[in-house]
């Protein structure tokens, strides 16, 4: 098994794309801090993995955005599990919402959790790191949208974007601590917020113009974006830091939208 001996930290780790690398690390032996704001998430998200029979698993309520919880998840990984090995900063959120109508408490929020929480569960695990003289790695779940934009998501999509090139400039900074930073840009996944967003029956609007989009002609399942972060934590991307693996079904490499039904 790739991470036995190994703690992580997967922040949002309460479903979708969080829930499913939390337990595909736990399923490669490592002991996993599921990283909640929301309780009743963690800790069914935690129970579940139980029920797997995975033990050596945690749910700690943080608020990444927060520089005394982040400070405080990692601190419970190191009391509970002995260290950190493996920071997956997962959480985020996203409001749809016009241009014009976008006040700048919902854009603060956005940027609070998708760019500030990275940079300081970031600056927390690899203080943590560096401290306990341990190589790391640290991957971030970045978004095609740091690419290319979106009218009714500016707020997601600058986080993103930011995101993309916090992964570079802490790849840099922490290269000659031993500790790998990369990041995974997911294009659409099938996960409980865009089934809301878009349908999955195939014939909504929406979902059709995600589709025409995308290449491969289908969504991405939180396992296959979790399988990508498991690669670039794991000994197989050691030669890998400051890189964002897109995996978006080809959609950045598309330059139009194939024709569709409305």
């Amino acid at each position: 098994m790739r991470f036995e001996n190994a703690t992580v930290i997967v922040t949002g780790g309460g479903r979708g794309i969080g829930f499913a690398t939390a337990k595909r690390f736990a399923e490669e032996g490592a002991s996993v801090v599921v990283g909640e704001i929301d309780a009743e998430l963690g800790g069914k998200a935690v129970g579940d993995l139980r029920t797997a029979g995975h033990r050596r698993v945690a749910f700690v309520q943080a608020d990444v955005g927060d520089p005394a919880e982040a400070e405080r998840l990692v601190a419970s990984a190191v009391e509970r599990f002995g260290g950190v090995d493996v920071l997956v900063n997962n959480a985020g959120i996203i409001r749809n919402e016009g241009f014009l109508e976008t006040d700048i408490d919902s854009f603060d929020r956005v940027l609070r959790v998708n760019l500030r929480g990275v940079f300081l569960m970031t600056q927390a695990a690899a203080r943590s790191m560096v401290a306990a003289g341990a190589r790391g790695a640290v991957v971030n779940i970045c978004s095609v949208t740091a690419m290319v934009g979106m009218p009714d998501q500016v707020s997601y999509c600058a986080s993103k974007a930011g995101v993309f090139q916090m992964t570079r400039s802490i790849g840099l900074a922490l290269a000659d601590k031993g500790i790998r930073v990369n990041a995974v840009g997911p294009g659409t996944v099938r996960t409980e917020l865009s089934e809301s967003a878009l349908g999955y029956d195939g014939e909504s609007t929406a979902m059709k113009r995600v589709l025409a989009r995308t290449p491969l002609g289908r969504l991405a399942e939180p396992e296959e974006i979790a399988d990508a972060v498991l690669f670039l934590a794991s000994d197989d991307a050691a030669y890998l830091t400051g890189h964002t693996m897109f995996v978006d079904g080809g959609r950045l490499i598309q330059n139009i939208a194939l024709p569709f039904d409305e």
